[in-house]
């Protein structure tokens, strides 16, 4: 089910409505009950969710007995989506674009660091060495912030739009900033852990970037769909700033990200 409502927020945040998906499955081997298990609850989670986001699944393909000495790759459902704008005009891209735009998140009110939000997380397998816990996703919840970011971006009220996946809200803030070649900062009133506040993997979130003046109007389509909005920061320097918690230059980032894999592929050559 998250892989489909991520498919289909990716669609969302660019403006569009999600109308048909595709698929491929990728499991062991299903004559073993485990994997067997696997890939019907995974049948079951992609219809249901498809069902309720109003985007049928017409097409798709399978791929089984992935396995390595015995032991099945992790289960893999591969989900892509088609979408449809009225004006391809109002769109938003990933990347935050004018010094003083308002950072908001649409799908959060406050910034807990609930432990389980760390569930099936990046930070937790490459910082912890962990592949564990159990995701979940409000339906209902991720249906109300696709509407809300869809109707802001169609009324032109929206400067970037990007959904929080794959490491979570620090991740998907440096994202933005990478393609934009802009800084952020501001500020989160953490109550729990920190490390999950900034990389827990929490569903249903949208990380949007708005002229100071539109604001208010964006507040209001949130409100009229049921989708929670909290205030992040502001777009602007030459660092990602998250007071109390991250000062990064952004030059350090980018580095990161434009040189990681090729730094990660030495240290492997040299440890080999």
């Amino acid at each position: 089910m998250i892989a489909v409502a991520e498919a289909c927020r990716n669609v969302a945040v660019v403006g569009a409505e999600p109308v048909a998906l595709t698929d491929c499955l990728n499991f062991g081997n299903p004559e073993r009950p485990e994997a067997y298990y696997q890939l019907e609850e995974c049948i079951m989670g992609i219809a249901l969710a498809s069902k309720l986001l109003g985007a049928p699944v017409i097409s798709g393909n399978v791929s089984l007995y992935n396995e390595t000495r015995g032991e099945a790759i992790y289960p893999t459902p591969v989900i892509g989506a088609l979408g449809l704008m009225d004006d391809v005009t109002r769109n938003a891209p990933i990347a935050f674009g004018d010094e003083g735009d308002v950072v908001l998140l649409l799908g959060a009110t406050k910034f807990g660091g609930a432990p389980e939000s760390l569930a099936g997380s990046e930070y937790l397998e490459t910082v912890h060495g962990l592949v564990a816990g159990q995701p979940r996703i409000d339906m209902e919840l991720e249906i109300a912030v696709q509407r809300a970011c869809r109707r802001a971006v169609a009324e032109g009220l929206v400067s970037s739009a990007h959904d929080c996946s794959d490491g979570g809200l620090a991740v998907a803030v440096a994202e933005s900033c990478i393609a934009g070649e802009i800084g952020f900062s501001g500020s989160l009133e953490v109550s729990g852990r920190w490390d999950a506040a900034l990389f827990g993997e929490e569903q249903s979130r949208i990380v949007i970037s708005v002229p100071a003046a539109n604001r208010e109007a964006v507040e209001g389509i949130c409100a009229e769909e049921s989708a929670p909005v909290a205030l992040l920061g502001e777009v602007g320097g030459e660092a990602l700033v998250i007071a109390g918690l991250l000062d990064v230059p952004l030059n350090h980032i980018v580095d990161a990200w434009k040189g990681g894999l090729e730094r990660a592929a030495e240290g492997s050559a040299s440890t080999d």
